[in-house]
């Protein structure tokens, strides 16, 4: 994701207005579907990416795809429009999400699995992590097969290894030494 920097200034533009007019909630779900459509679109990733295609064409197909947007969120396509900046639409509506957490209170776990994490066993990582957290904490889990097994837990500037690569990595360095 390109743009950083301008996507952080542009979701903390649009919180700020949304929530001075009371309606941040519905924003971060505006936000929510953005990032999700453009994640699982690569087609619409493409096409806001595409320097060829006119702005008028993009800002058409975002108020055809997200019709039931909140007028706050058409009103960010259409300042994106105006400053060439609709290719960063998807960073924005993440670091929204990074911000309207921040204003809530809620803090995100990152959980790392070799698969897919079981209802009961993000239940019991929950009840562990808030032992560690007085905020209200959500779980994102990320799968990546290359651990092995067991988990790795990333809370803000913490993190907790305990996947089976670690302990492999772990113990390769204790016999080289």
């Amino acid at each position: 994701m390109t743009g950083t920097r301008a996507a952080v200034r542009y979701a903390k533009a649009i919180l700020d207005v949304s929530n001075a007019k009371g309606n941040a909630d519905v924003v971060s779900t505006d936000m929510k579907n953005i990032s999700d459509a453009i994640t699982q679109s690569n087609e619409l990733k493409l096409f806001l990416e595409n320097p060829i295609v006119k702005g008028s064409s993009k800002l058409a197909a975002l108020n055809e795809i997200f019709a039931s947007a909140n007028a706050d969120t058409k009103n960010l396509f259409s300042v994106l429009l105006q400053n060439k900046r609709l290719d960063i639409l998807e960073a924005i509506a993440v670091q929204f999400a990074v911000l309207y957490d921040e204003l809530k209170g809620i803090q995100v776990a990152y959980v790392t699995t070799a698969t897919p994490l079981t209802a009961a066993l993000e239940t019991e990582i929950l009840a562990k992590i808030k032992q560690i957290s007085d905020k209200e904490v959500t779980i994102v889990n990320e799968v990546n097969p290359d651990i092995i097994g067991g988990f790795i837990i990333r809370l803000g500037d913490m993190q907790f290894n305990a996947s089976i690569a670690n302990k492999l990595s772990q113990l390769k360095r204790e016999f080289n030494n």
